[in-house]
């Protein structure tokens, strides 16, 4: 199993990108957002997801844990495959996705060419699901004191936007501390908190 592969760019082919590491180029499969920080003969770290079958062996690269993060969550959605997840990374960075889904913004999701509603409204319900516990235990004891009722409303959808990339509450609460978030919206919020998380 692949967690990273590190070497120089050396060809781009519409959605595909290819990784020289000691002489071997790996073809991998990226998104329109990691595709867009590569250049042809610099050296690049990407995060690698698989997909194996049985006639296949895909690799997919991406510059941030947390764009990986989401797309192994969206492939885990009933009816979403690699190809459709890596359709809606192009369209939405991670912290966009985690908004829509807690907005239930199904509009929002379907700008990804293949997308319709119905795959749109099933992303939003499974991912919402699964971060249904995770947004409980970020509740008042974990956060720190907010001074109006909206910062603390835009706390907490930052929050709960911020475990759909598959962030533990104590992570979240551990950055959220050394940042004022009192003149923050929701996405700056979490702008801010994948900033320093993703290093």
């Amino acid at each position: 199993m692949f967690y990273h592969l590190e070497g120089i760019v050396t060809e781009f082919d519409q959605n595909l990108v290819v990784l020289d590491c000691g002489g071997i180029g790996f073809a991998l499969n990226a998104t329109g957002n990691t595709m867009s920080r590569l250049r042809t003969g610099e050296r690049a770290k990407l995060y690698i997801a698989e997909s194996i079958g049985e006639n296949n062996f895909d690799l997919f690269g991406f510059a941030e844990k947390n764009e990986k993060n989401c797309f192994e969550m969206l492939v885990s959605v009933s009816g979403i495959g690699p190809k459709a997840a890596l359709s809606i990374l192009s369209y939405s960075s991670p912290g966009a996705l985690a908004l829509a889904v807690m907005n239930n913004d199904v509009k929002a999701l379907t700008v990804a060419p293949g997308i319709g509603k119905k795959i749109a409204q099933r992303v939003i319900l499974e991912l919402k699901d699964k971060i249904g516990k995770e947004i409980e235990p970020a509740g008042s004891d974990s956060l720190p004191v907010s001074t109006s009722p909206k910062s603390g409303e835009n706390l907490g959808e930052a929050v709960a936007a911020l475990s759909v990339l598959g962030y533990s509450s104590t992570e979240i609460s551990s950055v959220l501390k050394t940042l004022d978030t009192t003149s923050m919206n929701t996405e700056q919020i979490i702008r801010a908190v994948l900033k320093q998380m993703v290093r």
